[in-house]
């Protein structure tokens, strides 16, 4: 029998669980900063030092974080099904958790990149400084997407779920686009799942089922569910 193909999209709720604050909630990452000054090409011309500061200190709670429940429940659907994450997470968490086929739409916290070859891309598991360059000789910066930003890897993520034949949404508001937008390229007749302590308004939606619930708890119910169904 061939394995049905499974893309989970996960947003910041999944690694809030392990501790990684996230942007959007009231205790979250942009209460303390405008969002133009540490995440637009804008902010990093003008303070290119901020910029620096703020995501070198997620670079440590990446490294620090451990996955949690919900990465490994994903990871675990590997076993039975062909799984693809497309994650708006900029951490590796699904990586270590076991997950093996890892879309980022915002990009990876543990890399950095040139500022002016955008193919020159690094790993990077240290803190990024004023005078870090490419092999061009220019500074590197976070390997991140940031507002005002073309997203690249969007058309391939919209490529995997519009071949999926389950759809699941966790963790997320989906008031972030492009990647909010994913669940129109999902077809009618597939079923849906979404996963979050606060449904946003799916109405819109066909063949969508939800688990109001935090990721972790949500993903091992599912989990459950899909291997009794398939």
């Amino acid at each position: 029998m061939t394995r049905k193909k499974i893309v989970v999209l996960t947003g910041a709720g999944v690694s809030a669980e392990s501790g990684l604050r996230t942007f959007r909630d009231s205790d979250g990452l942009w209460e303390e900063h405008r969002i133009e000054d540490v995440a637009s090409p804008e902010g990093w011309r003008n303070n290119m030092q901020l910029v620096l500061n703020f995501y070198n200190q997620r670079r440590r709670d990446v490294l620090k974080a451990k996955p949690n429940e919900g990465h490994k429940a994903i990871a675990q659907l590997e076993e039975k099904f062909d799984v693809v994450v497309v994650t708006q997470n900029i951490d590796n968490l699904h990586e270590r958790a076991g997950s093996s086929n890892v879309i980022h739409l915002h990009g990876e916290i543990l890399k950095s990149r040139s500022i002016v070859d955008s193919k020159l891309i690094y790993k990077c598991e240290v803190d990024i400084l004023i005078g870090d360059k490419c092999e061009k000789g220019s500074q590197l910066r976070p390997f991140i997407v940031w507002f005002n930003e073309a997203v690249p890897m969007i058309d391939v993520a919209a490529r995997e779920v519009s071949s999926a034949d389950i759809f699941i949404i966790v963790g997320t508001s989906l008031q972030v686009y492009p990647a909010a937008g994913l669940i129109n390229y999902a077809h009618p007749t597939v079923p849906k799942y979404l996963i979050d302590p606060n449904i946003p308004d799916v109405s819109f939606v066909r063949n969508i089922s939800c688990i109001e619930k935090k990721g972790s708890e949500g993903l091992r119910d599912l989990v459950e569910i899909l291997y009794k169904k398939y």
